[in-house]
């Protein structure tokens, strides 16, 4: 669809902001171990055979049931739970002056990172460093070109592959992970302590309050590490973790200080399993993961911008905590209906959170978000009660699989819960840009009456379109929860599903799909691990 060209907003008055503070708490006082090296070999790019660790000791094991990208507590991409106040960060376990340095794995030759500074890798994409609001974007990058759609991925799942198809490393990654796993928070205190020690010049690249950030970045190393043997699910998502931290600035020289620091904290709580062989284990995992992830930033960086700036153009206040806000992104924004992207406003520099496009995309380029301000949300607080139009925010790029499948003509069953309406909505119009005239079944859960605040659109898209139907399902009303009311219609056996809202509605709502026919393949929603984290 062409999107017509806007003018770039001028970049946002500086705002001075009382920002959390960064206590320390004396949590390790042993000396850290000495580095661990992360090896220099440059690793195959792209699009080119991947090196044999992936496939190492047998075929790849077989991919968890496919359940397409990012939710979680009350809100979806596009809400975000409440943020504690800032946890204390744990005292450095000393210095590491003198120590020597990995080198960084050779990013792709085509592409130099053009972006200065920011946070280092792997993690959902959620809050974490970015270059200060107000700074340029890199130049000289012509806008991607509009995406296909794309066939449903699945994420990394928390189950690993059946050990007996695991590779020799796969088997010592596990292991350290299961032996970890009782104190998984004393590693990430470790993590982080050694890595704000030994590079503390990236500490100021994070956000000032570590209590969301915290467990992110580690998490997605470990949960990319346990499934090192399945590479059709683990390239694209490491390739998707790639290109979304274009934003935060990230540069190849950033992943072997993280790498660096990950096998550090790991052979400290490993102790009992550790060996130079689970050392080598990690050390191969890390560096082909971080060389997936360099390899599709600098693919991407030919293609589109790290980020883009977006003028608030309208704020309607539906409820007293639900905003629906509308923007103008500087030059062409490509996505697809069922996407969602990060946001940072200018009031919480470096604190990024997801919300889904809640429209399909249109001619004159706007961007619509349904946002719910709650308790102490940082990022959902500032733009429900504080953005209005004339604001610049900073929009990260597009992600996500649950999108229509324009090639086949099954029936679309949606179930929205919250502002999970948003990407259903977006949905609907995807299909009616297409002229298809194939079922869509849209299940709209609430708690209340109050909380349906978009019902009148969704019954205006009703009456335009004879194939759509729409059920409000209001908790306190019928006393059922929303997936367990798909029980009561169907069959759907010849349905593609589709859920976004509370982690928990999805995870309940997955189980309902499968038992009333529908196959996991047809299942798409946003990953609940990731929205779990993007939303703490």
């Amino acid at each position: 669809m062409t999107r017509a060209a806007t003018s770039t907003p001028a970049p946002p008055p500086t705002r001075t902001e009382p920002q959390p503070s960064d206590q320390r708490t004396a949590a390790l006082t042993e000396a850290p171990p000495a580095p661990h090296r992360v090896p220099t070999q440059r690793l195959a790019p792209a699009g080119h055979p991947e090196p044999s660790l992936f496939t190492a000791g047998g075929k790849p094991s077989a991919a968890p049931a496919p359940h397409t990208e990012p939710s979680t507590a009350p809100a979806a991409p596009h809400s975000e739970p409440s943020s504690p106040a800032p946890q204390a960060q744990p005292q450095a376990p000393g210095s590491a002056a003198a120590q020597p340095q990995p080198q960084a794995p050779s990013p792709a030759p085509q592409a130099q990172p053009q972006a200065p500074s920011s946070v280092p890798p792997p993690q959902p994409d959620a809050p974490s460093s970015a270059a200060p609001h107000p700074h340029a974007r890199p130049t000289g990058t012509a806008p991607q070109a509009a995406p296909s759609s794309p066939a449903p991925h699945a994420e990394p799942s928390t189950t690993p592959a059946p050990q007996e198809d695991a590779s020799p490393d796969a088997v010592l990654i596990r292991r350290t992970m299961s032996t970890v796993a009782p104190v998984a928070d004393k590693v990430t205190s470790y993590f982080y302590a050694l890595l704000f020690v030994r590079h503390p010049d990236l500490r100021s690249l994070f956000p000032a309050a570590m209590d969301a950030q915290r467990d992110r970045l580690l998490k997605a190393l470990l949960t990319a590490a346990e499934h090192i043997d399945n590479t059709d699910v683990l390239v694209p998502y490491l390739q998707n973790l790639g290109r979304g931290h274009r934003k935060y600035g990230t540069q190849p020289e950033h992943y072997p200080a993280v790498g660096e620091c990950l096998i550090g904290a790991l052979s400290r709580y490993a102790e009992s399993v550790w060996d130079d062989e689970t050392e080598a284990a990690w050390v191969r995992a890390y560096t082909t993961i971080s060389q997936v992830m360099i390899d599709a930033a600098a693919a991407d960086e030919l293609r589109a911008p790290a980020w883009w700036y977006a003028e608030v153009v309208s704020h309607d206040l539906r409820t007293p905590d639900v905003a629906v806000i509308t923007v103008r992104p500087d030059q062409p924004y490509p996505f697809l209906a069922g996407q969602y992207t990060s946001l940072e406003t200018p009031w919480w520099p470096r604190i990024w959170r997801h919300y889904s496009f809640a429209s399909a995309p249109r001619s004159d380029g706007l961007l619509s978000f349904h946002v719910k301000a709650v308790p102490a949300g940082w990022v959902s607080n500032a733009l429900v009660h504080r953005a209005r139009p004339g604001d610049v925010i900073r929009l990260g790029p597009p992600a996500g699989s649950m999108t229509v499948d324009h090639t086949t003509d099954s029936g679309l069953l949606c179930l929205g819960g919250g502002t999970g309406i948003a990407p259903i909505k977006a949905l609907i119009e995807d299909v009616a840009e297409h002229g298809e005239r194939r079922p869509v079944e849209v299940f709209y859960g609430a708690r209340t009456d109050h909380d349906l605040y978009d019902i009148d659109t969704m019954l205006r898209l009703q009456q335009t379109h004879p194939w759509l139907s729409v059920r409000a399902i209001i908790d306190q009303q019928a006393h059922i929860q929303l997936p367990d009311a798909i029980r009561e219609y169907g069959p759907w056996n010849e349905y593609d599903a589709y859920l976004s809202g509370p982690p928990g509605m999805i995870r309940s709502g997955v189980d309902v799909l499968r038992d009333v026919g529908i196959p996991s393949e047809r299942i798409r929603h946003d990953s609940v691990e990731e929205l779990v984290a993007a939303s703490s």
